[in-house]
């Protein structure tokens, strides 16, 4: 009896200091893992061109939930666009998200457009410059003195022949249908000749140039008119000498 009397004081002793323990903590959770660094690349293709020309910009990024372009604005983590700057550009993209934020460049030229090539001159004769080249000079009536407005006009033809130096040409005295034929012969000889000594005078060799006259014989307009009759009245210039 006394034995177990005992034994029972004994396991209440050890109840009772069991209850006054001090609980343990629960371990702490393990910190959750640092988020990703985006990533973040850009191209263009061709990366030059001609000003007036295009490109195709690409891009692409990772763990970006904002992504931007410089001139562009936003844009999706991944895409394509085409371009058509006026001048060089540098192209920036920025992708931004949890884990930071990240940035690239792609760079594309533009050069000034080459300018098409200039036509090829045709190919005119001599006989064909000549004739766009050199003018006729106009008389008053019953004149053969050059009027003043004309010397311009004879400067213009000297120069062109004197650029021609192996060109042999002949200058037609012309009058209108006013007065004989005998009179408007020798006016018109005149008139050749006032044209003929202007340009010897302005430094074309006279063996380059040979005078006739037609008179009234061959008019270049035909009405009886002022207007008419001054475009006869005149040394027209002609290529060659026959």
């Amino acid at each position: 009896m006394k034995w177990t009397l005992l034994t029972l004081a004994l396991g209440v002793v050890l109840i009772s200091a069991g209850c006054h323990k001090k609980a343990q903590p629960a371990p702490a959770a393990p910190a959750p893992p640092p988020a990703a660094a985006p990533t973040a690349s850009i191209s263009v293709s061709p990366n030059s061109i001609a000003s007036g020309g295009s490109a195709t910009l690409s891009w692409t990024s990772t763990n970006a939930t904002n992504v931007t372009i410089d001139g562009i604005g936003a844009v999706a983590s991944t895409g394509t666009q085409t371009v058509t700057p006026a001048a060089s550009t540098t192209y920036h993209v920025t992708a931004t998200g949890p884990g930071g934020s990240v940035d690239a460049n792609a760079r594309l030229t533009v050069t000034a457009a080459m300018a098409p090539p200039a036509p090829a001159a045709p190919d005119y004769t001599e006989e064909q410059l000549f004739a766009q080249s050199v003018k006729d000079i106009y008389f008053d009536y019953d004149k053969y003195d050059l009027r003043a407005e004309d010397k311009a006009t004879i400067d213009a033809d000297a120069a062109f022949l004197k650029a021609h130096p192996s060109i042999r040409f002949t200058i037609e005295g012309h009058c209108d249908e006013r007065g004989s034929t005998d009179y408007n012969l020798a006016l018109g000889d005149n008139r050749a000749n006032a044209a003929r000594t202007a340009l010897v005078n302005a430094g074309i060799p006279a063996s380059q140039i040979r005078v006739i006259s037609y008179g009234k014989e061959k008019p270049f307009c035909t009405e009886s008119t002022e207007s008419c009759w001054q475009q006869n009245r005149r040394a027209h210039f002609v290529y060659g000498q026959k």
